[in-house]
């Protein structure tokens, strides 16, 4: 017995994914397929009656519908040479029989003699035998189909098709190729006609060969774009958890979380990951780079060190406080370079000492003689191809060949992973691939391997329409997921100011070893890094050099430090001389002390600041809310709250980051216009 041609199968399975209405819908489809014999059962009663009005007493229609009859009869038998002999003698014994009721039935009358019983009683049984022939079609036993159809059209005739699955939003098709004729390199080459034959977008149609098999696979199709509208930052995952737990970076259209891992793992059989991170302008390559960061900086056991020479400040800016070494130039990009090269030996050396293989997350714990532990080390470098343009191509080879036996993992982001941007050693060293929309196929082939691309990742299509839209390709994924399209979350800006500030305090610090070991060769780019201000703190911080007034300086000086009222000019002994006389003054002579001080004038009056305890200056913004909601406002902005920052002591990042927490406590809502919130009253959260 056949079963149905794969064209059926599929177009039944993408009919179950992309779902129906209710229960009456769904009736109706099931009822489709059985309807056409009971159809042309009833159509024949209900034409006879007509027929025998016209032809009841003509001897010519009688003849002519005998003659009918028997030719309908033996074009049929004719008909069904090519077919099997049941199905042949079946389609002659129902049109016989159909044809000689209607001829009789137009001659005598549909109710003369035994016609009536005739037709009630022969009609359903025909048109059930059809139904049941159907039914007897799906055999679960058969191994397979080798109908034409679709598999035909698109250059895979002698395909059979081995089962088909549905589950929402998608349908996987089974398929065994006639072996020694085609192989699963065929299936891949003809994914963009069967995508085409089905009506779907091009990238819609995935191929999953069977590893086992060059002539097995899977065709997964998933008929609707699910990923279309932005999925925000759902939060931190394992907030405090180690960087050995999962990231989470985004969601497959299946609504399976999208991860990835940094350290390796020997039980898991997982190497630590480096990972390019690649996408055209507009892709939204960055944006999911900083939702990884954002994830990352939550953790307690690992520190970051971010390159952006490109951008600077523009790409990392939230985060920055949350960075341990935030290189924005090239000059210091090029010492964090070098750092990264000095750091693994010595971590190295360290992991070896207390007898770890690999980096996990006990190395971070103080060690059993009492040293401090090592956290893991991210090295980020945002904007990558300025920076091999101004070093070497290769600068980041020998980082990606020996970091990961070191606890560090390499992050390389650009816009195109080109030969004349990056070396081959380079791209090859890095292993793991992150990528969003690109502009050709060829760019496409620089992250995803040709076993991806050949499955039916195709970036391409997205080019920079779709933000957000990529693929990962990375250790600790299922290969089955690697051609699966992703959505990025997207991160607000108040979301990663309240990461920076939230996580301050579980935050790693970086290990002596390592420290010592880039200071040696990175000097003061790394012992003199900038340090960025967590939202809610003083925009300056306190400075860390030693800060006290040497005893001979001179007494002005000092005056200014205690009176910022005053501009103040200072005279000194010794100095008063005449223009001729300097040439005899000793150039190691001590500088004398001042002996007067002249104020011109007074500095304008400024408005004095209150000051507050940050508990206090917590519960001034909560009033200040309530303040504007009481005027009646339902919408507020971060500006409204600014002209007050200066009046509490407090900075506009520390404003920026009590907004933040209003968002994430529900007393804020954003809305679509970024930057602009909805106030909500307490009686919504009530309702809620």
């Amino acid at each position: 017995m056949s079963q149905p041609t794969p064209e059926q199968l599929i177009e039944e399975q993408l009919r179950a994914a992309q779902g129906g209405g209710g229960v009456i819908e769904y009736l109706l489809h099931r009822l489709k397929p059985h309807l056409p014999p009971w159809l042309a059962g009833i159509g024949t009663g209900v034409v006879s009656w007509p027929a025998h009005i016209y032809w009841a007493d003509n001897a010519a229609a009688t003849a002519g519908l005998t003659l009918a009859s028997v030719a309908l009869t033996g074009a049929t038998w004719a008909a069904g040479k090519s077919t099997t002999a049941q199905r042949r003698l079946h389609s002659a014994v129902t049109v016989a029989a159909g044809t000689s009721w209607f001829t009789a039935a137009a001659i005598a009358g549909p109710d003369a003699g035994p016609l009536a019983g005739l037709y009630f009683i022969g009609g359903p049984a025909l048109a059930l035998s059809w139904n049941i022939r159907q039914i007897l079609r799906r055999n679960p036993d058969a191994t397979g189909s080798a109908d034409g159809g679709i598999w035909e059209k698109v250059g895979l005739a002698k395909t059979m098709t081995t089962k088909a699955d549905a589950a929402p939003n998608k349908a996987t098709i089974g398929y065994q190729l006639p072996r020694g004729e085609l192989t699963t390199d065929d299936v891949s080459k003809a994914l963009p006609k069967l995508a085409s034959a089905l009506d779907v977008p091009p990238n819609a149609v995935r191929h999953a060969p069977d590893p086992e098999s060059a002539s097995r696979g899977e065709i997964v199709i998933v008929p609707r774009d699910l990923l279309k509208n932005t999925v925000p930052c759902p939060g931190p995952s394992h907030p405090g958890g180690s960087i050995a737990d999962p990231v989470h970076v985004g969601i497959y259209e299946d609504g399976t979380p999208a991860v990835m891992y940094f350290p390796g793992d020997s039980t898991a059989a997982r190497n630590a990951m480096h990972l390019l991170v690649m996408g055209m302008t507009g892709s939204g390559k960055s944006e999911g780079g900083l939702t990884a960061l954002a994830e990352v900086v939550t953790r307690r056991d690992v520190v970051v060190w971010a390159s952006d020479p490109a951008k600077a400040e523009q790409t990392f800016g939230p985060l920055l406080p949350a960075l341990d070494w935030a290189a924005l130039d090239v000059p210091s990009t090029k010492a964090m370079v070098a750092a990264l090269h000095a750091v693994i030996p010595a971590r190295t050396a360290w992991l070896a000492k207390y007898g770890y293989k690999q980096w996990e997350p006990a190395c971070a714990e103080p060690q059993a003689d009492g040293s401090p532990g090592m956290p893991y080390l991210i090295g980020w470098f945002e904007e990558a191809a300025k920076t091999l343009r101004e070093t070497d191509e290769d600068a980041l080879t020998g980082i990606a060949q020996e970091a990961r036996s070191a606890g560090v993992s390499l992050v390389v982001s650009m816009q195109r992973a080109s030969h004349n941007q990056v070396s081959t050693d380079t791209r090859a060293s890095l292993g793991s691939s992150w990528c969003h929309g690109v502009r050709n196929d060829t760019d496409a082939g620089f992250a995803l391997d040709d076993d991806v691309l050949d499955a039916g990742a195709a970036p391409h299509a997205w080019k920079d329409k779709k933000p957000g839209y990529s693929y990962l390709v990375a250790n600790g994924i299922p290969e089955t997921f690697w051609a699966t399209p992703l959505r990025d979350y997207l991160s607000a800006r108040e979301y990663l100011e309240w990461v920076a500030l939230t996580f301050a305090d579980i935050r790693a610090a970086v290990d002596p070893v390592t420290s010592q070991a880039a200071a040696k060769v990175a000097g003061r780019h790394y012992t003199q890094r900038p340090r960025y201000p967590l939202p809610g703190a003083p925009d300056t911080q306190p400075a860390q050099e030693d800060t006290t007034m040497p005893t001979h300086a001179p007494r002005a000086v000092a005056q200014a430090a205690d009176d910022d009222q005053a501009v103040a000019f200072t005279a000194y002994d010794g100095y008063d001389q005449d223009d001729e006389d300097l040439d005899n003054i000793d150039p190691e002579q001590e500088i004398p002390l001042p002996t007067t001080v002249l104020q011109f004038s007074e500095r304008p009056p400024t408005t004095p600041k209150i000051k507050l305890t940050p508990k206090q200056a917590r519960q001034a913004m909560e009033d200040l809310l309530q303040e504007f909601e009481d005027e009646g406002r339902t919408i507020v902005r971060p500006a409204d709250f600014m002209e007050h920052c200066d009046r509490h002591g407090r900075s506009r990042a520390w404003v920026s980051g009590q907004v933040a927490q209003f968002v994430m406590v529900g007393r804020l809502a954003e809305t679509e216009e970024t930057g602009v919130y909805r106030i909500v009253r307490d009686d919504e959260d009530e309702a809620a």
